[in-house]
């Protein structure tokens, strides 16, 4: 997405074009071949969604062809993570390369130890504990049940984008509130969950296979064989900078 003269662009490819996609599927085939993959247009040209698909159908509300439609899908499959995991931004990693980025991102640390080294913020430790041993929790509900508003802690969305980059949280569904009747209301808000309660058993235990440094090695090396014009600021940029 980019603003041109005060209006905003969205980039994609026209139907007929062989790299464009057309449907979650054909979204899901490419997240697949490419292990990871940003939801809007980024420093890296061609590395993303947006780029993938046709402009025309963004926020059409089509649940074929709308990919503002495809991320809904993304969180609920079981088969990609999805969650703002690339500069604060949008995007979806495969299961196959899913332990890399939690070694990676999570520097070896599961979040109990985390805490108990020192590292994580008590907002942070609040969120946590609201999700742990719990299947998922909306947002609303999270940010109410966690402390956050008017009078308690602050910065909810900057604390809960954090969790997510870290791999510790990511988004597993996005539904409507309901009200006191148990009727849907409003827009879909995200639904927030830890990987182990998603992808368990053994998915912490896959990311300890390799040290932090080796899982950040083996992403860069995919990068740079998709992406050989790209910069080392640029792949880490997306990625995350890469270890001491």
């Amino acid at each position: 997405m980019g603003n041109e003269s005060g209006q905003w662009i969205m980039y994609g490819l026209p139907d007929d074009d062989p790299e464009c996609v057309h449907n979650f599927d054909e979204m899901t085939t490419l997240v697949e071949r490419v292990g990871f993959l940003p939801l809007f247009r980024n420093e890296i040209e061609g590395f993303s969604v947006e780029e993938h698909a046709n402009p025309h159908y963004w926020w059409t509300g089509d649940s074929e062809r709308d990919p503002w439609e495809w991320r809904k899908y993304a969180a609920r499959s079981r088969e990609m993570a999805y969650g703002k995991f690339f500069g604060g931004k949008a995007g979806m990693i495969s299961r196959e390369w899913l332990p890399l980025f939690l070694s990676f991102r999570r520097n070896g640390y599961d979040f109990e130890d985390y805490w108990y080294t020192g590292r994580a913020q008590f907002r942070q430790k609040k969120i946590m504990d609201c999700l742990t041993g719990i299947p998922e929790m909306p947002g609303w509900q999270l940010k109410r049940e966690a402390g956050f508003g008017k009078t308690g802690e602050k910065n909810f969305d900057g604390t809960i984008t954090a969790l997510q980059h870290m791999l510790y949280v990511v988004v597993s569904d996005f539904r409507p509130r309901k009200n006191k009747y148990g009727f849907d209301y409003g827009w879909e808000v995200s639904v927030y969950a830890r990987p182990e309660e998603i992808w368990r058993p053994g998915l912490t235990e896959e990311s300890y296979r390799l040290t932090p440094g080796q899982s950040y090695r083996e992403l860069y090396a995919l990068m740079r064989d998709l992406y050989s014009s790209a910069g080392d600021t640029q792949i880490d940029s997306l990625i995350g900078k890469r270890p001491e």
